[in-house]
């Protein structure tokens, strides 16, 4: 999948839901948001998405296998550091490391962490590079 522009500056950068039923999922936010006017992104193999929002079902490659909560939340970090600063002060704060921090293949320069917090929602903070970069070099893939 791919998205064409990325928003920086924003405190949530996406969610994701892992969910037990895709195809119930995808009638019901094709519906939802059919209804509000909102377009859906795309779909594939085990997921679908639309605008920030992405959802899968569990055996999806960006569910890694496994159900890590009711929630996946991404903060959107300023930088590296931001980014390890937060994977140090969320394990401190009684969290589970789920990733260290990390160049992921999303796209060039995506840059994350990710903890369980005491729920077991997978939580995400996230640099997607230096802000010169034009949307047009960046694609998310999953």
């Amino acid at each position: 999948m791919d998205t064409d522009e990325i928003h920086r500056g924003r405190l949530i950068d996406h969610l994701q839901l892992v969910v037990r039923d895709l195809d119930a999922s995808h009638r019901f936010y094709a519906a939802v948001l059919d209804a509000l006017g909102l377009p859906m992104g795309g779909t594939g193999d085990g997921w679908f998405w639309a605008d920030e929002l992405f959802v899968t079902s569990a055996d999806s490659a960006a569910a890694l296998g496994q159900l890590t909560g009711r929630h996946h939340l991404a903060f959107q970090a300023h930088d590296r550091a931001k980014v390890e600063a937060f994977h140090r002060a969320a394990i401190a704060a009684g969290g589970t490391g789920n990733g260290a921090p990390a160049e992921r293949a999303y796209h060039p320069g995506y840059y994350a962490a990710f903890v369980l917090d005491p729920d077991g929602n997978n939580i995400e903070a996230v640099y997607h590079g230096p802000s010169q970069r034009s949307a047009e070099s960046i694609r998310v893939t999953f």
